[in-house]
């Protein structure tokens, strides 16, 4: 183990206080992925031909960050937390006891499009592949989040970059969510960008979403340290097994073959 350890940087997650309310910047990273996705999709709109309108687009965006809102912490309750709900049942509303579930959140966000697809007469695929290219903006930017307030933190390591976490032990750990700030945001976002110019066929963005959060998620479990409460099942974590489903159907999207539909 290396004989100079890094020391978790003493970050405030509270920005500032104002009577009862709070600024944290894990609401601040949130808010600034709404705003990237909300930049992407008006610059869409904006295009001739686009097939979509600065308010359709807005419309869009609240139910979808709606449906990450709920569908995150119903999410954690149901895959993280039932022992706890069943024991006090208004553990639900505690968002600040255990958070919220990526795969919650996109049972969430996969309601709210398919609701607007239909009130705005689209196909469910248009608007999943409208809106999948800006996810990795508020998944990169929620990691970093995380990051801020020392949560969700690796298991340790040997490694010259391990971090010592306030909480979580005189050890040095991966800090994982920097690696999944990496992978979920940074290169998905790029390789969503570099594959929307090459395709057409509806479903494929959509799907290379999946795979692409699928095959980032899978790989950094390996190193992200799971929640106490919570087994390995097979050698896996909970994590790695809600993202099978993702990986297998990602695939499918990506690779059937299907007549061609107008994607706007």
């Amino acid at each position: 183990m290396s004989d100079q350890l890094f020391t978790f940087p003493q970050i405030d997650p509270v920005i500032f206080e104002l009577g009862p309310l709070a600024l944290r910047w894990y609401g601040v990273m949130y808010l600034l992925g709404l705003l990237g996705a909300m930049w992407l999709l008006n610059r869409h709109a904006d295009k001739p031909g686009s097939g979509w309108t600065r308010d359709e687009v807005s419309d869009l965006l609240f139910y979808c960050f709606l449906g990450v809102i709920l569908g995150g912490r119903l999410g954690y309750v149901l895959f993280y937390g039932w022992q706890w709900f069943i024991e006090d049942p208004l553990y639900l509303f505690r968002m600040s006891d255990g958070g919220m579930s990526f795969h919650g959140g996109l049972l969430g966000v996969i309601a709210a499009m398919a609701f607007m697809a239909r009130r705005q007469k689209r196909t469910f695929w248009q608007v999943a592949d409208l809106i999948a290219p800006t996810v990795p903006i508020g998944l990169g930017l929620g990691r970093v989040g995380n990051f801020i307030n020392a949560e969700l933190w690796g298991r340790t390591t040997d490694a010259p970059w391990g971090i010592v976490f306030p909480g979580a032990g005189p050890l040095p750990r991966h800090p994982s969510q920097l690696y999944e700030a990496f992978l979920e945001g940074l290169v998905l976002f790029l390789v969503m960008q570099w594959y929307m110019k090459r395709t057409d066929k509806p479903g494929a963005l959509a799907g290379l979403f999946l795979v692409g959060y699928g095959v980032s998620r899978f790989l950094v479990e390996f190193v992200r340290e799971p929640d106490a409460h919570m087994s390995l099942y097979l050698g896996f974590t909970m994590g790695q097994l809600l993202t099978l489903p993702m990986l297998v159907f990602g695939a499918y999207l990506m690779l059937r073959n299907r007549p061609e539909e107008k994607r706007v």
